[in-house]
């Protein structure tokens, strides 16, 4: 199974739902995202940004976030913790290996 091939369609109808899932779940914070997974909402608008080439870093958060970074930033999230950063850390140094 692991050389099947998703159509864009099917990609995309994924994609499209991790955002919605992200956007519903802001009791999920970046930090914990990065800690577990070395990528969190930045990360992907980012990745969005950069495939895209016309659409600024800012304007990619927004459509991730569902609403402007410094907004969500305000309601949703929370000082880290010197533990979260570190697992952080850890977490982010593992990415080096998937590039």
């Amino acid at each position: 199974m692991a050389d099947t091939i998703l159509t864009d369609a099917v990609a995309a109808t994924a994609f499209r739902r991790l955002v919605a899932h992200l956007q519903h779940r802001t009791d999920v914070q970046n930090i914990d995202l990065m800690g577990m997974a070395g990528f969190c909402r930045n990360c992907l608008a980012d990745w969005i940004a950069e495939a895209d080439g016309a659409l600024s870093k800012e304007d990619a958060r927004t459509i991730i976030h569902g609403m402007p970074p410094a907004q969500w930033k305000a309601q949703h999230q929370s000082d880290a913790t010197p533990e979260q950063i570190a697992r952080m850390k850890e977490s982010v140094a593992k990415n080096a290996d998937s590039h």
